[in-house]
């Protein structure tokens, strides 16, 4: 005789619930995610742009301390002159004065006691970088106070008066003209197909640079003529 099947008030059977052993345990707590790095230590800076930024920063704490204080909006060529002379006391390259026995010399025998200054090609680079950031921090190109006129003088009277003093020879970078670029190319052109036509290309290229084309024609009858045939190609 089998036992009676107990019921649940209400009707249901007692027993256990299918959908309770089928059901999959609660995912695990996920924890936060990490922020990712700033920008600075993904792409690590460069020399140039680490020094930009030093040199910008010395700046700025240079106006601070300034007496009276200054703002960037109040600085001119006047005052930037002002900071690279201030510049000069912490410089390492000896600046000959005209009365020393050494000046002009470019390895003096013994030391003297003229004064060190920075160097200039270390001044040169310097403004170059904080033109760029002065532009980068939100000034404008017109009113770039390391791009104005008076800077560049002073920067090219520290230029020749170093070259002086130090004995270092100034020559200025002289620009080819175009009809001397265009006469070295043709003889380079010329030479390459014959020692003979060497000169007559080079004149061909003088003529044409100077407007008159009867050389270019004799060169091409020239040519025309050590073809075989003596056929021109050339109309």
């Amino acid at each position: 005789m089998e036992p009676a099947a107990t019921h649940a008030p209400g009707g249901a059977e007692e027993g256990p619930s299918s959908s309770s052993a089928t059901a999959d345990p609660p995912p695990p707590p996920q924890s936060p995610r990490s922020p990712p790095p700033p920008l600075e230590q993904q792409q690590p800076l460069s020399r140039y742009e680490s020094q930009k930024r030093r040199d910008w920063n010395t700046f700025l704490q240079y106006l601070r301390n300034h007496k009276p204080p200054l703002t960037l909006a109040m600085c001119g060529g006047a005052h930037v002159i002002e900071f690279l002379r201030y510049l000069d006391q912490f410089g390492k390259t000896k600046v000959h004065s005209a009365g020393c026995t050494f000046f002009g010399r470019p390895n003096p025998p013994a030391s003297c006691a003229c004064p060190l200054k920075q160097a200039w090609g270390s001044l040169d680079a310097l403004i170059g970088r904080l033109r760029a950031a002065y532009e980068e921090s939100g000034g404008r190109q017109d009113s770039n106070p390391f791009a104005a006129r008076p800077v560049r003088i002073y920067l090219r009277e520290v230029k020749e008066s170093q070259a002086k003093a130090r004995g270092i020879p100034y020559e200025k970078k002289r620009k080819r003209t175009r009809s001397a670029a265009a006469a070295a190319a043709a003889a380079v052109e010329g030479s390459s197909g014959g020692g003979g036509e060497s000169s007559a290309s080079a004149q061909a290229a003088s003529g044409s640079s100077s407007g008159g084309g009867g050389a270019i024609s004799s060169v091409a009858r020239e040519r025309s003529s050590d073809a075989p045939g003596g056929s021109s190609s050339l109309s």
